[in-house]
C-alpha cells in the first residue's frame, strides 16, 4: 500500500479563493467609506483623536488615512496608495480612494460570475490606457491659453473643498503669487516650481484674511539680545553651522598652570580667539549672523557693539533656504586650507532688508528680497491651531495643484466632468473588444461614475437624476460633432445644475485625473491578484531564559 502524504501543517490561519478577496473588498470599502463625505466643495471634515489625546480636524484623504490605526493589509495598500497620490499630484486624494475601492468591487462581482481574475485585470488595464489617451486626446486644454485666470481657477477648484473655501479668491491669489515667484530652470532649460521654496509660517491670532504673503523668507526666530537693532536694509548675511561662543579647553586636555597670573592670561586670550572670530565676520561686510547653533552672551555683547543683528537656533532646513534665497554660503569653519582662521566676502548672502517684526503674541525676523528671489513666505493667520493646521494642509494642496498646472501645461473640467465622459466612451469602447474583457471595461466604465454619485449625494442633491443628465450632455457630444462642446459638462454642485465647467472655472490639472485613474486602477489589480491569505501565529516566547523542559520544567533540570 502506497504510503499517504501528511497534509501541511500551518501554524497560523489561511484563507483562500473567494474568501480572501470577499475579505479584501470589505477592508477596501470600509477605507473608502471613511473617506468618501469629504469628497467635494460641499464635504464635510472628519475628526480624529490619537492615543495620546491630540486632535485633528480635516478632509484631506491622505492626513485622514494616515492618522488611522489600519491593521489589514488590503486597507493599508488604499493607505499608501492615498499616500502616492499626495507625492505625486498633491491633491485628489479621496476620489483615488474611492475610485480603487469601486474597481475592486466590481472586478470581485465579475469573479463571481466566473470570469476568470486573470481576464477582469487585463480588461482593467486595456480600460485604464484608454481612458488616459482619451483625456489626453479629447478632454485636457493647454493651459497657457487661459493665462493666469487658468492658474486662479486651479487653486480655486482645490481650495472650495477645504476650510478656506469662503475666502477662495483671497487664497487663490496668494497661492498663485508665491507659486511664480518660486520659479526657476533646470539643467534641461525646463521651468520648475519647487512647492518646497515656499515656507509656511503658522501664526495665532486675527481672521484668516489676515494672512501675509512675504516677499522673501520668514524665519521662526528672534534677536539674541534686545539691544540689536530691530531693522537693517541693505542686509549682508553671513550663514553659519557652528556656534559663537567662548573657546574652551577639549575634553581629556589639561593644563598645568603654576601662577594664577597665567590662568588670568588664559582666559584673556580664549575670549580674544572668540573676539577676534567675530571681528572677521563683521570685517567681511556681515551686518546679520544666523547660526544654527548658539551665541553666548559675551559674543552676544560683541555683536551689539558692532551694531550687528545675531540669531541663534535656525533650523537647517531653514538655513539652507535663506542660502539659496539670498546666495549665501553656508560656513562650516572659518579655518582655510592653510590653517588659518578667515571669512571670505563671497560666504556672504544679500538682502534689501533684515527685520524683526510681530505678529500676535510672537516676533519673526523677515528676510526680504526683490523680484527674482527663489523663496517667499506665507504667515498663515487664524483662531487656533486645529483651523492653522488644517490651513497649511489646504495651501499646501493647492500649491501643487498650481505646481502641476505649469509644470505639465494641461488642464482638465472638474465636477465629474472627465469620469462622466470617460465612462460614456469606455461603454462604447468596450463593444469593439470581442473577448471576455468586454465585462471587465463595461465594469471600469462604471465604477468611474462613482465620483460624480458621491458628489452629488454630498452636496445633498439627487445623485441618480443629475448623473443622468450629465451622461445624457456627454453621448450627445461623443455621437454628435455639432455638440462637441458638451464635453465639458460637469456639475454644479451649488445650484444642483449641470454646466459647462470649463467656462465656468472649475478646471484641475490634467495629470491629476490621469495619476488618480492609473494609481487606482494598479491598486486595485494588485489586491485582486491575491487568492491566497496566510497569517502565521506569533512565536511562544520561552518563559526562560535558557529554554523549557517539556512538563514546564526549567531547563537542565531533570527528573
Amino acid at each position: 500500500m502506497a504510503d499517504q502524504v501528511a497534509p501541511l501543517r500551518l501554524d497560523g490561519e489561511r484563507k483562500s479563493g473567494q474568501d480572501v478577496r470577499d475579505e479584501n473588498v470589505s477592508a477596501a470599502l470600509s477605507v473608502a467609506n471613511v473617506v468618501k463625505t469629504s469628497l467635494g466643495p460641499i464635504g464635510l471634515d472628519k475628526m480624529l483623536v490619537d492615543d495620546i489625546g491630540d486632535v485633528t480636524v480635516t478632509n484631506d484623504g491622505a492626513t485622514i488615512l494616515r492618522l488611522l490605526e489600519i491593521e489589514h493589509p488590503a486597507a493599508k495598500v488604499l493607505v499608501d496608495l492615498a499616500q502616492l497620490q499626495d507625492e505625486e499630484v498633491g491633491d485628489g486624494t479621496t476620489s483615488v480612494v474611492i475610485i480603487a475601492s469601486e474597481l475592486l468591487r466590481r472586478g470581485n462581482d465579475l469573479v463571481k460570475k466566473k470570469v476568470h481574475p486573470t481576464l477582469v485585470i487585463s480588461g482593467f488595464r486595456l480600460a485604464m490606457k484608454e481612458s488616459i489617451r482619451y483625456i489626453r486626446a479629447n478632454l485636457a486644454t493647454p493651459s497657457e491659453a487661459l493665462g493666469r485666470e487658468c492658474l486662479m481657477n486651479i487653486a480655486r477648484t482645490s481650495i472650495s473643498s477645504k476650510v478656506i473655501g469662503a475666502e477662495s479668491e483671497f487664497f487663490a491669489n496668494l497661492v498663485v503669487d508665491a507659486i511664480q515667484r518660486v520659479k526657476t530652470i533646470n539643467s534641461r532649460g525646463d521651468y520648475r516650481y519647487p512647492v518646497k521654496a515656499v515656507n509656511i509660517l503658522k501664526q495665532h491670532g486675527r481672521s484668516m484674511r489676515e494672512t501675509m504673503h512675504v516677499h522673501g523668507f520668514a524665519l521662526n526666530c528672534t534677536r539674541g539680545s534686545q539691544q540689536m537693532p530691530s531693522r537693517i536694509t541693505g542686509a549682508k548675511i553671513a550663514l553659519l553651522d557652528f556656534d559663537l561662543q567662548r573657546v574652551k579647553t577639549r575634553m581629556g586636555v589639561q593644563v598645568l598652570v603654576t601662577d594664577p597670573k597665567e590662568l588670568e592670561a588664559i582666559r584673556r586670550r580664549e575670549e580674544d580667539m572668540t573676539k577676534e572670530r567675530i571681528a572677521k565676520i563683521v570685517e567681511a561686510g556681515a551686518n546679520v549672523v544666523l547660526t544654527t547653533k548658539g551665541i553666548d552672551d559675551f559674543s552676544l555683547k560683541f555683536l551689539v557693539q558692532k551694531g550687528v543683528i545675531g540669531v541663534r537656533r535656525v533650523k537647517k532646513d531653514d538655513i539652507r533656504r535663506i542660502a539659496k534665497l539670498t546666495g549665501g554660503e553656508i560656513m562650516l569653519t572659518l579655518a582655510n586650507l592653510e590653517g588659518d582662521e578667515s571669512f571670505d566676502t563671497k560666504f556672504l548672502g544679500v538682502a534689501d532688508e533684515v527685520s524683526q517684526e510681530r505678529l500676535a503674541d510672537d516676533e519673526l525676523i523677515l528676510i526680504k528680497t526683490e523680484e527674482g528671489s527663489r523663496a517667499t513666505s506665507i504667515v498663515l493667520r487664524g483662531p487656533n491651531e486645529y483651523m492653522l493646521d488644517e490651513m497649511e494642509r489646504s495651501v499646501h494642496d493647492a500649491l501643487c495643484a498650481v505646481k502641476r498646472c505649469l509644470e505639465s501645461g494641461r488642464v482638465v473640467p472638474g465636477g465629474g466632468c472627465v469620469e462622466t465622459a470617460l465612462s460614456i466612451h469606455l461603454e462604447e469602447f468596450a463593444t469593439t473588444i470581442e473577448t471576455k474583457e468586454q465585462l471587465a471595461i463595461a465594469e471600469f466604465a462604471e465604477a468611474l461614475l462613482v465620483i460624480p454619485k458621491q458628489l452629488a449625494v454630498n452636496a445633498a442633491k439627487d445623485a441618480t437624476e443629475l448623473v443622468a443628465k450629465l451622461r445624457a450632455h456627454h453621448y450627445l457630444s461623443q455621437s454628435d460633432e455639432s455638440k462637441a462642446d458638451h464635453k465639458y459638462m460637469g456639475l454644479d454642485l451649488v445650484a444642483g445644475v449641470v454646466r459647462d465647467n470649463l467656462a465656468a472655472g472649475v478646471l484641475e490639472p490634467a495629470m491629476s485625473k490621469v495619476k488618480s485613474i492609473q494609481f487606482a486602477t494598479e491598486a486595485a489589480i494588485a489586491l485582486m491578484r491575491i487568492d491566497d491569505f496566510v497569517r502565521i501565529n506569533p512565536k511562544q516566547q520561552q518563559q526562560q531564559q535558557g529554554g523549557g523542559m517539556p512538563g514546564g520544567m526549567p531547563g537542565g533540570m531533570m527528573m
